[in-house]
């Protein structure tokens, strides 16, 4: 009999339909509005895929703002491991995050267990909207869950500090890659941080570039000739990808993933973080 397939970027509704019932996959719910922060939770009571467990950007997938480390830093990895053994996840476990935004938070998921050594991570391609869309079940049921050991065997080059990217303005060795949209990065129209800007000698691919018209993510091979051109002869290894909080810069790391241009790194706290500093340098050309 062949071993199941892991599943290591994305996963569409279809084949997880197919696994609903296979105690090997482990669902999580993560859907989240950055201007209503209950909302996920109180949709996810309402509604939700069956055996979903509910991941909150700001209490499960973060750590507690101090006011110098961004609007989302990220938590300890030991005790986000033992969270996700709380809720089921072993070392064997196929994880899978949805969201209603196009993967805007699944793959803060995707990077996060990974970021941990567990690789056997998707998104839900087309997320919640992809499986209502289908007429799949869902529930407002609580998941049975069996907890579970999860060992945390962090990748120590995953992500990078505030002083590497402040030490790349000078040797320019890595490209940064900025997510937001392409108002916020030249200092228009931000709502969001108190400074607007971006990062001197960064780069800008808005994060929902990488997605068609349905909300799916674009094929490999149209993902890779779009950033290959972002990239512009930089290696994958080299880039640094942030955003305003580095969240959606998880997604552009996925999508890199899925076009085969793999090991780039993350500056989880991202602008938020940056701006912490008057000393830093901001650019708004």
């Amino acid at each position: 009999m062949n071993a199941p397939m892991d599943y290591t970027t994305l996963i569409d509704v279809d084949t997880l339909r197919r696994h609903l019932d296979d105690p090997r996959f482990v669902i999580f719910d993560c859907r989240h509005d950055l201007a209503k922060p209950d909302w996920g939770s109180e949709v996810y009571a309402t509604s939700h895929l069956p055996h979903a467990r509910f991941a909150h950007l700001d209490k499960n997938l973060s750590a507690a703002k101090t006011g110098r480390n961004g609007r989302h830093p990220l938590p300890d990895p030991e005790g986000f491991a033992r969270w996700l053994g709380d809720l089921g996840v072993g070392p064997d476990s196929q994880v899978v995050g949805y969201d209603s935004t196009g993967g805007t938070y699944g793959s803060r998921l995707w990077w996060m267990l990974r970021w941990i050594g567990h690789p056997r991570v998707a998104v839900l391609d087309g997320g919640w909207d992809a499986w209502q869309k289908a007429g799949f079940p869902v529930t407002s049921d609580p998941p049975r869950v069996t907890p579970a050991t999860l060992t945390a065997r962090v990748d120590a080059q995953a992500a990078v500090s505030v002083t590497h990217v402040e030490a790349n303005i000078k040797s320019g060795e890595c490209l940064v890659i900025d997510a937001r949209a392409n108002d916020r990065f030249r200092g228009q129209n931000e709502t969001i941080d108190p400074v607007a800007g971006h990062i001197p000698g960064a780069r800008n691919r808005f994060f929902k570039n990488n997605l068609d018209n349905t909300g799916r993510f674009k094929s490999a091979e149209a993902l890779r000739i779009e950033w290959l051109d972002v990239l512009g002869g930089k290696s994958p290894r080299a880039v640094i990808n942030q955003c305003g909080s580095g969240v959606t810069a998880c997604h552009n790391a996925l999508a890199m993933e899925i076009a085969g241009l793999t090991e780039s790194r993350l500056f989880a706290g991202s602008w938020g973080e940056w701006i912490t500093d008057p000393a830093r340098p901001i650019a708004t050309d």
